[in-house]
């Protein structure tokens, strides 16, 4: 990013229709690409395409020769409506394919997804996005947009926008949204433990385990390397007893839950069970019944290798924190616990997708289920898990940079979001994560910044500091998952 203040866009159609992005837009300027984000309530108008005059657009990003848009899009509207996806094509290839034109000399392909739905998401890339209703009745929407500009627009006006001095504050949508998991039910000691599955250290059970749940399991291949004194054991099992467990039997038996603090792991070994021909089956209720019962012939182990990350949110003598105040916000803290409601009736757990950066400035959401040391996991009101501590210098730990000063905003210590050093789909992904402090030497000079390589270019001028965070002088590792909350 470079080292200039906000930019506001304001892309200019031709026919007359204008988009202008609020003053909570913050683009930044990456040679080639723009990065954007917004929220915007727009009243449609009727639709200039030819063909179309008796429907309603409502424009969302304004095509400009040579520019494409990539990105995600939710939106809420008045009406039902369809999405409109435009794509920059010559005259020569319009023929066979859906076009939307205004004059009949600029042709766009048209991508048209019948929603006819009141809200949604979806991702997108193309040269313009709108919204369209195919009757004449005006619609209000409100939409918020995060993604890329790609190209140089012809059409474009620059205007600064002056940050607040006192008390500048970054200014971003969604900022906290609700991330709704689905729970599976666990043994331990004959008392059933709710937990989740967010990771899988291998892709092809990540699919597995994300076609069994109906909730994407995301491949973090570093957990493969995570030591086996952070790893606790998770017992599936593949024929036997039937019951509600992940393959249709009897439910998983879990080797330790956060009572046992010293023990725990949300990291989890996967050992698959299968009964002998001949055997006698039985439910059991404890991991030692079941060693016991492998050591005696009367079972099979497959020790997989295979490392998923499953926080436990309820267990025989405790659960998370549900937070007090239910109603999540962008100004909400990360104090007071990390989950509004656990369902059991459902099946499923609400917590607070927080919003930061992956490490080339595209927006991620990751939720916190457990830390070390106890004093940051009290303060989050998350699991205490003494035994991250070993991914401290371990490859299975990525790092995030957190601000403890600078830009107002919505980072855990109160100032703007913080940057990862991976994201979801890259090889060194992980959910587990070594935290680094960044701290402006002088805030009057602080910035927002969005990417690694702004740290590492503000840091070479000496602008700023990165120091590795040693709460109460010990190790500090958070378990957050990356996810998709609107899944």
């Amino acid at each position: 990013m470079k080292k200039l203040p906000a930019l506001l866009i304001i892309g200019i159609f031709t026919i007359g229709i204008i988009f202008v992005s609020s003053t909570s837009d913050q683009l930044v300027d990456a040679g080639s690409r723009k990065k954007i984000h917004f929220t915007e309530t727009i009243t449609s108008s009727q639709d200039p395409g030819q063909g179309h005059e008796n429907h309603q657009l409502a424009l969302i990003l304004s095509p400009n020769e040579g520019t494409i848009y990539d990105g995600s899009m939710t939106f809420t509207s008045s009406e039902p409506v369809q999405i409109v996806v435009l794509h920059e094509i010559s005259s020569q290839e319009s023929k066979g394919q859906p076009t939307w034109t205004v004059d009949g000399k600029t042709i766009y392909g048209l991508s048209l997804i019948d929603l006819q739905k009141n809200s949604g998401s979806f991702e997108f890339t193309g040269a313009a996005v709108a919204l369209h209703s195919p009757n004449s009745k005006q619609f209000t929407t409100t939409v918020s947009v995060d993604g890329w500009i790609r190209g140089q627009p012809t059409e474009v006006i620059m205007q600064k926008i002056e940050l607040e001095k006192e008390e500048p504050s970054s200014l971003l949508s969604k900022t906290n949204v609700p991330a709704t998991i689905p729970m599976h039910k666990g043994i331990y000691e004959g008392n059933q433990v709710l937990y989740i599955i967010t990771d899988s250290s291998d892709e092809d059970y990540a699919k597995i385990m994300s076609d069994k749940q109906e909730w994407k399991v995301e491949v973090a291949p570093l957990l493969a390397n995570v030591p086996e004194n952070t790893l606790q054991k998770l017992f599936i099992f593949k024929n036997g007893i039937k019951g509600d467990g992940i393959f249709g039997f009897q439910n998983e038996v879990i080797s330790n839950t956060p009572s046992q603090e010293s023990e725990y792991s949300a990291l989890s070994s996967v050992i698959e069970v299968t009964w002998k021909v001949g055997q006698k089956e039985i439910e059991f209720t404890s991991a030692d019944d079941v060693i016991v019962a492998e050591e005696g012939g009367r079972i099979e182990f497959n020790e997989t290798g295979i490392i998923l990350n499953a926080p436990q949110i309820s267990w025989p003598d405790g659960q998370m924190i549900v937070r007090s105040d239910k109603e999540i916000s962008d100004e909400m803290s990360y104090s007071g616990g990390q989950i509004t409601e656990i369902n059991e009736e459902e099946m499923t757990v609400t917590f607070v997708a927080h919003r930061g950066w992956g490490p080339d400035g595209r927006t991620i959401y990751y939720i916190v289920t457990d830390a070390t040391p106890t004093g940051p996991a009290e303060s989050m009101g998350v699991v205490s898990s003494p035994s991250s501590a070993n991914l401290i210098a371990n490859s299975g730990a990525v790092d995030l940079f957190q601000f403890k000063n600078g830009i107002i905003g919505s980072g855990p210590l109160g100032f703007q979001p913080g940057i990862a050093a991976a994201a979801l789909g890259d090889k060194n992904y992980s959910p587990m994560w070594r935290i680094y402090l960044v701290e402006w030497n002088d805030t009057e000079s602080a910035k927002i910044l969005e990417t690694k390589s702004d740290i590492d270019s503000f840091r070479a001028d000496d602008m700023l500091s990165v120091s590795i965070a040693r709460p109460t002088n010990s190790d500090h590792i958070v378990n957050c998952p990356f996810i998709d909350p609107f899944q």
